[in-house]
């Protein structure tokens, strides 16, 4: 079973079970069965797998299905509406909105940050979060440049985007694609990404080869791998 993304050309719920879609995929070799985060199971088909099978599979796999539902369930989630004294990830700290207002213009704070917001009322998270995409695309550029001239990785790009079920990614072309979201994980965290991302430019896969080469650049890779899998759900992901 793999949380592994692939390309589909064809999905289908079964009304027998709404909990679960069959999905072929044109580069599967296997069958599996994975949890969305809606806590809907995806079973996938092989190209030259069938429905049949791909029932058959999922069946005799419903108390994996069972206990990654359960698992899901029990993950901290970040509040939908962002208000004066709500608690979000910043900076890898689960920290409190507060007012911090100049007295010209209303501002809040996070930590040591300070973010001007159109008022203190209302809703915040819309206005916060785009300053954090600003954030995002500021520093996780220069950082990789820094970190790709410490490893001697030949990068031509670097974009911030908002990705949503991923945290970064990297083409062979050359060019790393990273989630804005990494500006409120740990440093540490953040720092493994861009290190996962540089590290497929030697190998494009994810083997042993292609770990031990994290391994040398990262020795804490495995720390940050923990934080995201216990952390990841405050940022949607």
């Amino acid at each position: 079973m793999s949380a592994e993304q692939h390309e589909f050309f064809e999905t289908r719920t079964v009304a027998a079970k709404p909990d679960l879609v069959f999905v072929r995929s044109l580069r599967a070799q296997n069958y599996r069965l994975t949890l969305r985060k809606d806590g809907v199971g995806v079973a996938t088909i092989p190209n030259r797998g069938s429905e049949r099978e791909a029932r058959r599979f999922a069946e005799e796999h419903q108390d994996w299905l069972e206990r990654a539902r359960s698992r899901q369930a029990r993950k901290p989630r970040v509040a939908t509406l962002w208000t004066l004294g709500t608690h979000v990830l910043w900076r890898g700290e689960m920290t409190e909105i507060r007012p911090a207002s100049d007295g010209v213009r209303p501002t809040v704070g996070l930590a040591a940050d300070v973010f001007r917001v159109p008022a203190l009322q209302g809703d915040l998270r819309p206005t916060l979060e785009a300053h954090f995409l600003r954030r995002g695309k500021i520093e996780l550029p220069g950082r990789t440049w820094q970190l790709a001239a410490e490893t001697g990785m030949n990068v031509k790009q670097v974009t911030v985007r908002n990705q949503r079920s991923r945290w970064g990614s990297c083409s062979a072309g050359g060019t790393i694609s990273l989630n804005w979201r990494l500006v409120q994980t740990p440093d540490s965290v953040r720092d493994y990404i861009i290190y996962h991302e540089l590290m497929h430019l030697r190998e494009m896969n994810h083997s042993d080869r292609f770990w031990a080469r994290v391994a040398e650049v990262c020795p804490w890779w495995n720390e940050a791998e923990l934080w995201l899998k216990r952390n990841g759900s405050l940022l949607g992901l």
